[in-house]
């Protein structure tokens, strides 16, 4: 089942329960709740941080509340360990934007992919890789997925100087159609990877199995 496939029915959600997912130095990541209403189309309401999203062009309310929200909770049942989680600032407990490692087995058996998107107050702290590599970690070592790819446009160097620090390596550089193409479309889009192996040779045991 994709993402395409998923209700937006406010039908059987789950409470407005904050569950901790994972905690870091400096973060806790949660689950969603019907309560982050606001704090998502916050987040997105910002031309910068939606830049290479949609060109700038905010998430409407009404998108986020009935289409995006809903199916983001969802995905907690279906994909049990994998989705995308509220990111919070351990100090201040200030939403700071979201992580997320979903299910690919689209692209191939035990893959996932890796995203994020922080308020610009979190930009330049360290924060987006921190968090990153805390979802690696939990993707190789508790979840069994074998390879996380992440992906962006070619043209944002911010996201990509991520991916790299997180322990991504660039796999390759392509494009794709776009209706409605944005600034930077036309250099394409690049994919980063690691597999189970690489990063434990890196950042665990020596001798994986």
């Amino acid at each position: 089942m994709t993402e395409q496939d998923l209700p937006a029915t406010d039908e059987d959600l789950p409470p407005t329960e904050q569950a901790t997912v994972l905690t870091t130095p400096r973060l806790r990541l949660r689950e969603f709740t019907k309560d982050d209403v606001d704090a998502l189309v916050e987040l997105d309401a910002d031309p910068e941080v939606m830049r290479f999203l949609t060109g700038g062009k905010p998430t409407p309310l009404e998108e986020v509340r009935d289409e995006v929200l809903p199916k983001l909770l969802r995905e907690y049942a279906l994909f049990p360990g994998f989705g995308r989680w509220a990111a919070n600032e351990k100090a201040t407990g200030q939403f700071l934007g979201w992580f997320g490692l979903r299910s690919a087995e689209r692209i191939g058996p035990g893959c996932a992919t890796l995203g994020y998107r922080l308020r610009r107050a979190a930009w330049g702290r360290g924060l987006a890789t921190e968090g990153s590599r805390a979802l690696l970690a939990k993707a190789f070592t508790e979840l069994g997925v074998q390879r996380v790819s992440a992906d962006t446009m070619a043209v944002n160097e911010r996201s990509r100087r991520v991916m790299e620090k997180a322990g991504l390596t660039f796999v390759r550089n392509y494009h794709e159609y776009f209706p409605d193409p944005i600034p930077g479309t036309e250099h394409g889009e690049v994919e980063y990877a690691v597999t189970k192996v690489e990063w434990l040779r890196r950042f665990g045991q020596a001798n994986p199995r």
